[in-house]
């Protein structure tokens, strides 16, 4: 799940975006409402995470340009305020979820992690190939019922190809899905993570390389 925060305060936006990859999810962090408006033109993000007092422009006005723009983001509203007639006028700009502050960090990822299966309404809610079994909201993954030790990305890699459900995926979608902006384009990242994880899969090997095309979850 690809998200991107939206907060001015930058260290609780960087302790958002920390305990988020600590879920497996690749965050991009912006400080204002410009920044998050550059950011979703050039980038596809399942969830935004949206602090409703912006500078530079609105949180308002980003939350009103996404829902114009026909994004398939999903908005998921932050603010101070935990009023009735807050939480009503940022859904009716068009949020999908709305959490005052402070919050339960554990609240947040469940909300984000509901708006991302909104986002993706064909994923089914636990997905499953050749014995594997990989439940994305209790961050579990099994082989023939025996518990998989996989790192964050190791899990989040397995995910985005078992929701492929066949169809390859390139190392620069996995970049983009998997990782976030820190990930260099240019290393050995996605295979050595691909490597591992088929090492953790055991045999028979469900992973396999596509020339030119990727990744996929399938028979040989």
């Amino acid at each position: 799940m690809r998200v991107l925060v939206v907060e001015d305060l930058e260290i609780l936006a960087r302790t958002i975006g920390t305990g988020l990859r600590r879920e497996g999810m690749a965050v991009d962090i912006a400080l204002d409402g410009a920044e998050a408006l550059d950011r979703l033109h050039v980038t596809r993000y399942d969830v935004v995470v949206l602090d409703r007092d912006l500078p530079v422009v609105h949180g308002d006005e980003v939350c009103r340009r996404i829902v114009a723009g026909h994004s398939a983001s999903r908005v998921l509203m932050l603010t101070a305020s935990g009023a009735v007639r807050q939480r009503v006028e940022g859904l009716g700009l068009g949020a999908d979820d709305y959490l005052p502050k402070p919050f339960d960090f554990d609240e947040l990822v469940a909300r984000v992690r509901a708006l991302g299966r909104r986002s993706a309404p064909s994923t089914p809610p636990v997905l499953g190939y050749a014995g594997v079994t990989l439940d994305p909201s209790r961050r579990t993954a099994t082989r023939e019922g025996l518990r998989l030790d996989l790192s964050p990305k190791e899990f989040a890699v397995l995910e985005h190809l078992l929701a492929a459900a066949g169809r390859p995926a390139s190392a620069e979608e996995l970049l983009e899905r998997v990782w976030d902006e820190a990930a260099d384009p240019f290393t050995t990242t996605v295979k050595t993570t691909v490597r591992r994880l088929r090492a953790k899969l055991g045999e028979p090997p469900i992973i396999h390389t596509v020339r030119e095309a990727g990744y996929r979850i399938g028979t040989s």
